[in-house]
């Protein structure tokens, strides 16, 4: 071979990396992956029910303020009387903080037990589904959001009776020394009642009642919605935003209205040791009797009005979300 021959070969050419493109593959995976894992029944439930409970108790919470203030106002005060009375004076006590006051607190809580709810909700369906069946009838629907409401309640009532505290601490109710400047926070409210009312006790102070009326409240609430909502579908089994919107609202104002008495208890003994508020009960039934007697046969019922005009929009913004974010997760 000449020499001539060899000079007019170039420059070997080094073979090209596949490292960028092992790398974008490795990403692409991962994200499918991830995809895939949201995707899941459970996954996507646990996360849409955290994003449907965080709008709908914001959208709502000049609401959700007024009726635990008029839940646990007792039968000697009368300052916050009637929905559009209560607003004014809370306007006119607190301003635009008043409305929203407690509403970081319950959002804090909301969007866990929202999503411990849904989810868990989910798991309980497939483990009580008949064999061939893809729905449950209407017994199993209440079974299934029964336990799914004790779930939630159980891992997230801590933060339940802590709101509950923020929402009363700075309202004119009884001899409770109101120091709106100064109020506590979260924290320390949460800190206060562990270390002077009986530590971990007092964080689940109120609890019995509260599941008595939140296990018969979700179950209605999972099974007026799904019922309404098959009435409502199309030949195709889909359902508009308008339709969600209105099996949301009808299974909430059903399902708070039967169930309601058991959550003026749950208010009640959530602030019993409150003593400024002029009340103490020993037991459930004692606070049955004493409400009944001292405040009439609808002191089981104060705060309704104000609820079903907070629950309605709730409870439908809530259904709403959770399918909206539900059905992107899962790529329907």
């Amino acid at each position: 071979m000449s020499l001539s021959s060899t000079a007019k070969k170039g420059p070997a050419i080094a073979p090209q990396s596949t490292m960028p493109s092992t790398v974008e593959k490795q990403s692409t995976s991962a994200i499918l992956t991830f995809k895939d894992y949201l995707a899941r029944p459970t996954i996507a439930s646990f996360v849409a029910g955290g994003v449907a409970g965080a709008v709908s108790r914001t959208v709502v919470s000049p609401f959700e303020r007024m009726k635990i203030i008029m839940q646990v106002q007792g039968p000697g005060s009368t300052n916050y009387s009637g929905v559009w009375g209560t607003l004014r004076r809370m306007w006119k006590e607190e301003g635009w903080r008043g409305y929203m006051r407690g509403n970081g607190i319950n959002c804090v809580r909301i969007v866990p037990y929202s999503a411990v709810q849904y989810s868990s909700y989910t798991i309980y369906k497939e483990l009580i589904m008949e064999p061939g069946r893809t729905e449950l009838d209407t017994s199993r629907r209440l079974s299934a959001g029964a336990m799914a409401g004790i779930t939630s309640v159980v891992a997230t009532y801590p933060l339940d009776i802590v709101r509950t505290r923020l929402s009363v601490q700075t309202a004119s109710i009884g001899n409770l020394h109101v120091d709106r400047k100064h109020a506590p926070g979260m924290w320390s409210t949460g800190l206060l009642l562990y270390k002077t009312e009986g530590g971990i006790i007092a964080l689940y102070r109120g609890i019995l009642p509260t599941i008595m009326g939140v296990a018969p409240y979700v179950g209605l609430n999972f099974a007026v919605y799904e019922s309404m909502r098959e009435l409502l579908a199309d030949e195709r089994g889909n359902v508009t935003a308008l339709g969600k919107l209105f099996s949301g609202a009808v299974s909430g104002a059903v399902a708070q209205t039967l169930t309601y008495p058991f959550d003026v208890l749950r208010r009640r003994f959530q602030v019993n040791t409150m003593k400024d508020l002029g009340y103490q009960y020993s037991s459930v039934w004692d606070a049955v009797v004493s409400i009944t007697k001292k405040e009439g046969p609808f002191g089981m019922y104060k705060g309704l009005s104000a609820n079903l005009l907070k629950v309605a929009p709730s409870m439908a913004s809530s259904w709403l979300s959770f399918e909206i974010i539900k059905d992107l997760l899962q790529g329907k």
